[in-house]
């Protein structure tokens, strides 16, 4: 019975760490196609798919309930329940970006500007290439009037993702925004 339960073991390991080196083999290939993609609508599905990468815990799918459970809890404006369900997620897997990323959502949403700061940190030091973070920290910037910051942050954010309107919209307001100030 031991040896069965042994084996087991051995082949989900082998099973879980072959999904996570598929997941980012897949990732890297979306964010390579993001990167040159020429239409807007092309972007747009190839965001859709990284995002639900990015959604999706590699190896435990309550987390990934989890973390849609806080983030209904954002888009119902309640900030501080949702911040304690990712800072649950975030103990069982501090490796997990998404849920660094929407920890940080919440603490934006409560005025916390340096939290979440440190929280959009560190999704970066996981995933360098999460344009999301990077747009969120464009926002924080903003709230906190620290337009060059900004704009470096969502100028950022286009060099992975070029097609984004909405970022090149924020870079083109703090653009102004960073003229008006230096008049």
């Amino acid at each position: 019975m031991q040896k069965i339960l042994n084996f087991l073991l051995i082949i989900s390991t082998v099973c879980l760490t072959s999904a996570a080196k598929t997941d980012e083999l897949d990732l890297n290939k979306l964010l390579s196609k993001l990167k040159d993609c020429n239409t807007q609508s092309e972007a747009k599905i190839l965001e859709k798919s990284i995002w639900n990468l990015w959604e999706t815990h590699p190896s435990d799918f309550q987390l990934t309930i989890d973390l849609k459970e806080g983030s209904r809890l954002v888009q119902n404006g309640n900030y501080i329940r949702a911040y304690g369900i990712f800072s649950k997620i975030i103990e069982k897997d501090p490796n997990w970006a998404e849920a660094w990323n929407r920890r940080a959502t919440s603490l934006y949403f409560m005025g916390k500007y340096k939290k979440s700061l440190r929280d959009i940190d560190m999704v970066l030091k996981l995933e360098n290439r999460h344009f999301g973070a990077l747009i969120g920290k464009g926002q924080v910037y903003m709230e906190m009037k620290d337009y060059e910051k900004a704009y470096n942050s969502y100028l950022e954010a286009s060099y992975i993702n070029p097609m984004n309107t909405d970022t090149i919209n924020q870079i083109n307001k703090v653009s102004k925004l960073i003229k008006e100030k230096t008049i």
